[in-house]
């Protein structure tokens, strides 16, 4: 038997403007997960670490580290959106819209905002997309985050 190399991502000419991709199931931001990339990050912020300390400051539960909450919506996007390479070119306009806590769902869409073929680059072009994230079972409620984010994505040709 052969192994065969299973396609992924998308190229260039498969994104339009205007086009919604719905991400994956979804990810629970669990307690271990906080601790774990709080204090690999140094991020000791107490509402992260300390239940009681949380409550005293109005949440109901411990607060989700917001970069783990961002690296975790920008996770679910990459299967649909960048899986077949191309370089990372940034996140712009990243917004926090609220506290996550420990234990929320988050899931999330993306929206393509641009598609240009580059210059200096013709196996290439660049697209961006503007991707929410929400709590579970609300993706018709205000996001939670929001951010664009661009990449350098190849064209079919490039990749035969």
């Amino acid at each position: 038997m052969t192994a065969r190399v299973w396609p992924k991502g998308h190229h260039l000419e498969d994104f339009t403007v205007g086009q919604v991709f719905t991400h994956h199931w979804g990810r629970t931001i669990l307690e271990s997960d906080n601790a774990t990339f709080s204090a690999l990050t140094l991020s000791y912020h107490p509402s992260y670490f300390n239940l009681p300390y949380a409550r005293e400051h109005g949440h109901d539960g411990l607060v989700a580290n917001p970069m783990l909450v961002f690296l975790v919506t920008f996770g679910m996007s990459v299967q649909d959106l960048s899986e077949s390479g191309g370089a990372f070119l940034g996140v712009d306009d990243l917004v926090h819209h609220g506290p996550v806590l420990v234990g929320e769902t988050l899931v999330a869409r993306s929206t393509v905002a641009s598609v240009k073929a580059s210059a200096s680059r013709p196996h290439q072009g660049i697209v961006s997309w503007r991707t929410e994230g929400f709590r579970y079972r609300q993706p018709d409620n205000d996001p939670v985050i929001s951010f664009t984010r661009t990449n350098l994505i190849n064209r079919r040709e490039a990749s035969s």
